[in-house]
C-alpha cells in the first residue's frame, strides 16, 4: 500500500511540474499530462526492473552503453560517406538508436555472455587448467558425486543446467513413488553440494529451444563452455565421446577403483545364494563385486574360504571365479 501512495505523489508532483514548467512549448494542461504519462511509464518499467535479476539489469546496462558508444563510432563513420546533410544526420540516429537496442537485448537475453564475474572466473578457471563440470541428472540422483567432491578430487565449477533441474523436478513430482523418490534424492544431493566448500555449484539459465532431448543439451552446452560431462549413463557417455567430449562416468571410476584379485590368491566370503550352475554359489565382496564359488551351494549362509581361478572384467564391473577351499576350511 505504501509503495501505491509514493507512486500517486510522485505522479503528482510530476504533474504540478508539467503544469508551471510545461515542455516542448505545450499548454499548461498538456504539460501536464505529458508529464503524468512518462511518470506512469518509468513505474511500468521500474515494476519490470524489480522483478528481474541483478546480473540481467547488469548486462542490459552495459550492452546499452556498449551499443551507444559502437552506434556512435559506426554513425561518426558513416555520415562521412554522403554529402547530403540529412542522410548523414539519419545515418547517425540510425546507429545510435539500433546499437543500443541491440545490446540491450543481448544484455537481457544473454545475460551471461556480459555478466563480469562469469567473464573473471572463466578466465581464472582456464588459466588456472580448472574447468567446468556439467553434471546430467542420473549422476546427481545416484549422488556419489558428493562422496567425491568432499575428498578433492574434483576441482572447477560443477554446472547444472535449468532444464536439468526442471527434468529433475518432474521426477520429484512424478505419481510413481519410486520416481518420486529418486527425484527428491537428486534435489538434496544438489542442496549438499551447493553447501559442499570443496567446490562451487553454478545454475546456468543457457538453454537450447531447438533441441528437446535432454542429453543432446547436455552435450551442446559442453561444447559451448568447453566442459566435461560428469555422468553414470551409458548412452550419453558413449555419444559425448563420439563427439570429441571428455566424459567423468562416476560407474568407470568406481570399478577401477576395486580391488585388483588375481588368480591363486584366497579370500573369505558369505555364501549368500545359489548360482545358475550346478553345485555353484554366489557371495558378493564389499564394493558390490560378484563371486562365483564352485561347490559351494550346500553351504549358503556360511562364511568360507575360496581360492580364486579367474577374473571376468564386464561393461558392468568385475565378476570373480573360485572354488571352495575345503582343506583350507
Amino acid at each position: 500500500m505504501g509503495i501505491i501512495i509514493f507512486r500517486i505523489l510522485m505522479a503528482g508532483l510530476l504533474a504540478v511540474a508539467g503544469y508551471f514548467f510545461p515542455p516542448f512549448y505545450l499548454g499548461k494542461e498538456l504539460g501536464a499530462g505529458l508529464a503524468v504519462l512518462l511518470g506512469v511509464v518509468i513505474m511500468i518499467l521500474e515494476t519490470r526492473i524489480r522483478k528481474a535479476e541483478f546480473r540481467t539489469i547488469w548486462s542490459a546496462t552495459i550492452g546499452s552503453f556498449a551499443g551507444v558508444i559502437v552506434g556512435w563510432g559506426l554513425g561518426a563513420i558513416y555520415q562521412g560517406v554522403t554529402e547530403s546533410p540529412d542522410t548523414a544526420v539519419f545515418i547517425r540516429i540510425f546507429f545510435l538508436v539500433i546499437m543500443p537496442y541491440i545490446g540491450f537485448l543481448i544484455g537481457t537475453q544473454k545475460s551471461e555472455w556480459l555478466n563480469p564475474v562469469h567473464f573473471f572466473r572463466f578466465v581464472r578457471e582456464k588459466e588456472s587448467g580448472r574447468g567446468y563440470k556439467i553434471l546430467d541428472t542420473s549422476v546427481i540422483i545416484d549422488g556419489r558425486i558428493t562422496d567425491i567432491c568432499d575428498t578433492a578430487f574434483i576441482d572447477g565449477t560443477l554446472v547444472v543446467a535449468q532444464f536439468v533441474l526442471k527434468e529433475l523436478q518432474l521426477v520429484a513430482d512424478s505419481p510413481d513413488a519410486l520416481k518420486r523418490q529418486r527425484g527428491r534424492r537428486g534435489l538434496d544431493v544438489l542442496d549438499r553440494l551447493q553447501k559442499s566448500t570443496q567446490v562451487q555449484v553454478q545454475i546456468v539459465e543457457i538453454d537450447f529451444p531447438e533441441v528437446r532431448d535432454v542429453d543432446s543439451k547436455i552435450i551442446e552446452l559442453a561444447k559451448r563452455l568447453d566442459g566435461k560431462i560428469v555422468t553414470n549413463d551409458f548412452n550419453l557417455n558413449k555419444v559425448a565421446r563420439l563427439q570429441g567430449l571428455v566424459v567423468l562416468n562416476i560407474n568407470e571410476l568406481a570399478n577401477a577403483l576395486k580391488p585388483v584379485v588375481l588368480p591363486g590368491e584366497s579370500m573369505r566370503v558369505f555364501i549368500l545364494k545359489e548360482g545358475k550352475e550346478k553345485d555353484q554359489g554366489v557371495a558378493y565382496l564389499d564394493d558390490g563385486t560378484m563371486v562365483v564359488v564352485d561347490n559351494s551351494r550346500r553351504l549358503i549362509g556360511q562364511t568360507i574360504p575360496v581360492t580364486v581361478t579367474s577374473v571376468l572384467q564386464t561393461t558392468v564391473g568385475k565378476m570373480i571365479f573360485g572354488r571352495y577351499n575345503d582343506e583350507a576350511r
